[in-house]
């Protein structure tokens, strides 16, 4: 009977823990219940993406106001064009200005809009035209290298 009762709580233990995987593989993936309420298209031409992917939010201040619907690249500019879905509490003055930014510890990436004071807003389907790309660590490095490199070399000569 006391074998029993000690494989019954082994049981509800790992079960829990399996629960306890399920939820956080879902909210690092971004894979949760979408709650946007009556959606509309924007999207945002950038220069370089970096990380960022499919679902990821679109933040203003901080809040979820909606999220990455498709990455895809404009054959005429070369450029990638970000479209999002967008909750339509939230409408954005036609100067708004789309980041791609990083938060956490996981680097995940995200587009943050920051809007502007033009009095006329945005329309479903328009183009965000004030963006500035993604950050890419590793050219952050390398300029700093290399400039280091030549302050280095200029001063032995």
């Amino acid at each position: 009977m006391r074998r029993a009762t000690i494989d019954i709580w082994v049981g509800i233990f790992v079960v829990a823990g399996l629960v306890a995987l399920l939820f956080l593989s879902v909210r690092v993936g971004n894979l949760g219940a979408s709650k946007l309420q009556n959606p509309y298209e924007l999207s945002a031409l950038f220069d370089n993406i970096g990380g960022l992917k499919v679902r990821a939010p679109v933040k203003s201040a901080g809040v979820v106001v909606g999220r990455v619907e498709a990455i895809t690249l404009d054959s005429a500019t070369y450029q990638a064009k970000v479209t999002f879905r967008m909750d339509d509490r939230f409408h954005f003055s036609r100067d708004t200005f789309a980041t791609i930014n990083t938060a956490g510890l996981l680097g995940e990436q995200y587009v943050g809009l920051e809007p502007g004071g033009d009095p006329d807003d945005l329309k479903p389907g328009e183009t965000i035209k004030k963006t500035q790309s993604a950050i890419v660590l590793e050219k952050l490095i390398s300029q700093f290298m290399f400039s280091s490199a030549e302050k280095g070399s200029s001063s032995n000569k």
